[in-house]
């Protein structure tokens, strides 16, 4: 009798190739994520935390000590740091959108590395009294920040930082007794201005 082992073969080579065209598929699919952009900036959490720092621009101005105000921001920045992570995270999930792809992750790291960088010149200029810089240090890394995170999302994304670089620029240039005020431009009128643009052309 003639043996059966082709037809086993036979059967075999499907499934070898069905591997083989998941795998591609994988790999195209991990491609296009790693060129596409992060869509996943929260517009409406910007609003959100503008209106937060309008409120802590209003009740830094009325601190009697440079530690109470630099508390207030600090306090500040711990919220809005909350807001815009747990708004990102609901954008993704109700977009349907993996919230750790490759863009995501360039983000997150252009983003951060600038941040590091003013926290660490945060503690600096503190202990050696120096606060009066902080506002223009502030806004111009945090736009550093957006700016460099902003190459891996939407085109309006760096536009924004530059004008928080803008202002950061011009505080540094004006009497320190405006740090609140350019606080609340940039961090609340600036971000609630952009935050509507995103959440208008991009969803949410």
């Amino acid at each position: 009798m003639r043996s059966v082992r082709p037809l086993a073969h036979r059967t075999e080579e499907p499934l070898e190739l069905q591997a083989k065209a998941l795998d591609q598929l994988r790999y195209i699919r991990r491609t296009i994520e790693d060129a596409g952009s992060f869509t996943s900036v929260p517009g409406w959490g910007q609003v959100v935390i503008g209106l937060t720092a309008l409120l802590a621009a209003w009740i830094a101005a009325r601190q009697r000590t440079e530690t109470a105000w630099l508390v207030t921001w600090l306090v500040e920045s711990a919220l809005a740091l909350t807001i815009s992570a747990w708004s990102m995270a609901r954008k993704a999930r109700a977009a349907g959108l993996p919230l750790f792809s490759g863009p995501a992750r360039k983000f997150a790291l252009s983003f951060s590395l600038p941040l590091a960088a003013g926290a660490v010149l945060t503690w600096v200029f503190q202990s050696r009294g120096i606060v009066a810089v902080l506002p223009g240090m502030w806004l111009l890394m945090f736009g550093t920040a957006v700016a460099t995170g902003g190459a891996f999302s939407v085109s309006i994304v760096p536009v924004m930082g530059f004008c928080f670089m803008v202002l950061g620029a011009a505080a540094f240039l004006s009497p320190a007794a405006w740090g609140n005020l350019w606080m609340a431009l940039g961090f609340g009128l600036v971000m609630i201005g952009f935050g509507l643009l995103i959440a208008r052309r991009h969803g949410g």
